[in-house]
């Protein structure tokens, strides 16, 4: 598809501090974009200005985006990248870990994008969604995770409809890249290696540039053809998708990979019981 120039052009790149933020705002800045990023901790370089914001207070986010938006004289992209990870099975009753990727992934998203409406509509801006693969291809123990996603997906399908024809709004699909996000998850005894496929940081950065520079604006972008391959299995032929994590899932258990990990004992016990009563049948 034909890409626009994006010389001249203002964005704002949330969780800019972060691996993704700060390689899509270098991205965005060869592409020649003025880029002002919004993050927890903010930075003075006046190459790459990144000014604190915490997306799960409401006066933080509007502060942030009215200065933000101030600094760029309007707002003609913004991307909303922050996120959190962490273990969270669906078995277990939801706490902070859970509440803190709702209020990040979903509400935070909601906060800042609400926040920089006005300005959006005015210049008939692009909304960037960087959303993932869970949101349609759940993985086990990370509920929070793809409830904050498909969650995530929801509202852009919602804004969408609700800012056309003004301002186009698309999803990004990254899979799994490596970033300290699943730090927390290794940590925990429930590291994926083996059980889903890790992607490089700058297919994702391209796809979300890709987004950004777009002529016509795409509804969704998977960051590489596996990743799409993924979307199509399980937005149109669910069961055979949750067979295929099953089976990964139950391939890791057998392997051992999960013995040390308390918050797995419970689906590592059902997996291993199922197993002994299907050999005494």
């Amino acid at each position: 598809m034909a890409q626009r120039d994006l010389t001249g052009s203002r964005a704002v790149v949330t969780g800019a501090a972060g691996t993704f933020g700060r390689a899509i705002g270098d991205a965005l800045r060869a592409r020649g974009v003025r880029v002002v990023g919004l993050d927890l901790t903010a930075s003075a370089d006046a190459a790459a200005p990144v000014l604190a914001c915490d997306v799960t207070d409401d006066d933080s986010v509007a502060t942030a985006c009215a200065e933000a938006v101030d600094r760029l004289g309007g707002l003609d992209l913004l991307v909303n990248n922050a996120g959190v990870g962490g273990p969270a099975p669906a078995t277990e009753p939801p706490g902070e870990v859970v509440r803190r990727q709702l209020e990040v992934n979903l509400l935070g998203t909601w906060r800042v994008t609400a926040a920089c409406t006005p300005a959006l509509v005015e210049s008939r801006g692009r909304v960037v969604m960087v959303a993932s693969r869970m949101a349609v291809m759940a993985l086990p123990l990370a509920a929070a995770y793809g409830v904050s996603k498909r969650g995530l997906v929801a509202y852009a399908d919602a804004l969408r409809l609700e800012l056309a024809p003004a301002v186009s709004v698309t999803t990004v699909y990254p899979s799994m890249v490596r970033s300290p996000i699943h730090d927390s998850t290794a940590a925990a005894g429930l590291s994926l290696e083996g059980a889903s496929q890790f992607e490089p940081l700058e297919g994702v950065v391209a796809t979300v540039v890709r987004a950004c520079a777009a002529r016509r604006a795409h509804r969704d972008l998977a960051t590489c053809r596996r990743v799409g391959a993924e979307m199509f299995l399980a937005r149109h032929l669910p069961a055979v998708a949750d067979r295929v994590v099953l089976r990964r899932v139950g391939e890791r258990i057998r392997a051992g990979a999960f013995d040390d990990a308390p918050l797995a004992a419970g689906m590592v016990s059902r997996h291993r019981t199922a197993g002994r009563r299907g050999r005494e049948d």
